[in-house]
């Protein structure tokens, strides 16, 4: 593209497929057969959220806890990276999650390698989550606000662990805004995951972009994420074409759709060898 956005994405940048198991309304021993065939299939990255409560269907319905699953995933699978798309800031303590995530990241480390947890975050926005498990709701700034206050003091506690992560921490955030979240992206993201179409990721690369230089970082070294949801081929090489490389598929049970994953990776595989 002649206006540079396509910089935004490293030419040596592998293109990785994610998959976000929704972890409503199927018993735990589905999402793990789950998992075992979605790394099997060839999956880069999995997923789950950070909610309490179902967000479709029965809202009493079945459900499960992010963390504690994430960490089960970081002994039960071998190759793929994993994590929460992604973890609500305000449920815990800053320093307690970096200690989480440090032990997570050493659960999933094989034969001496580095771990592959990705630390997924967020100011959080599904108010029965804090009405119910008594977290003050506060507004999206202050939530906002918080998560810029505690993401310095997450990386100063990996920095002091002992032992240390295996490896630096990949940090994702999500969310779009163009005034407070992209900023924190700016400053601190490894990854920059939203939900946006061609047109508006243009825009909020060019934002994204503007943070970057102010915070003195080079864009290029933030990944660009993006839901497909229901993307046709076309608008998945539109958003390619912009800098995206990592592209999410959510799935909710209990009747997970393995062949719109199987359908994804081989988009994936032939963009790749094209």
């Amino acid at each position: 593209m002649s206006n540079g956005i396509r910089e935004a994405a490293r030419p040596d940048r592998p293109l990785r497929i994610a998959v976000q198991l929704a972890p409503e309304h199927a018993r735990y021993s589905t999402i793990r057969d789950a998992v075992a065939r979605l790394e099997d299939m060839g999956v880069d990255v999995l997923f789950n959220w950070d909610h309490f409560f179902p967000l479709t269907g029965d809202r009493d319905g079945l459900h499960f806890e992010a963390w504690t699953m994430v960490a089960a995933w970081a002994e039960q699978t071998s190759r793929v990276e994993f994590g929460s798309l992604v973890s609500c800031n305000s449920y815990r303590n800053a320093n307690l999650q970096a200690d989480m995530a440090r032990t997570i990241d050493h659960i999933s480390a094989r034969d001496g390698g580095q771990g592959r947890f990705i630390f997924g975050t967020g100011a959080g926005w599904f108010e029965r989550d804090y009405d119910e498990y008594g977290f003050e709701f506060g507004t999206p700034g202050s939530r906002l606000n918080a998560l810029a206050r505690d993401m310095p003091v997450i990386e100063q506690r990996w920095a002091k662990l002992n032992p240390p992560p295996t490896r630096r921490i990949p940090v994702l955030i999500g969310g779009g805004g163009v005034r407070k979240t992209l900023r924190i992206v700016a400053e601190h993201a490894d990854i920059w995951h939203s939900f946006s179409s061609p047109e508006v990721l243009a825009e909020k690369l060019q934002v994204l972009r503007m943070h970057a230089d102010a915070v003195g970082r080079d864009v290029s070294e933030i990944e660009v994420s993006v839901e497909l949801r229901r993307a046709s081929d076309a608008d998945a090489d539109a958003l390619l074409d912009l800098g995206a490389t990592f592209f999410t598929i959510g799935l909710r049970g209990p009747e997970y759709d393995f062949e719109k994953v199987a359908r994804w990776l081989r988009w994936r595989d032939e963009r790749s060898r094209g």
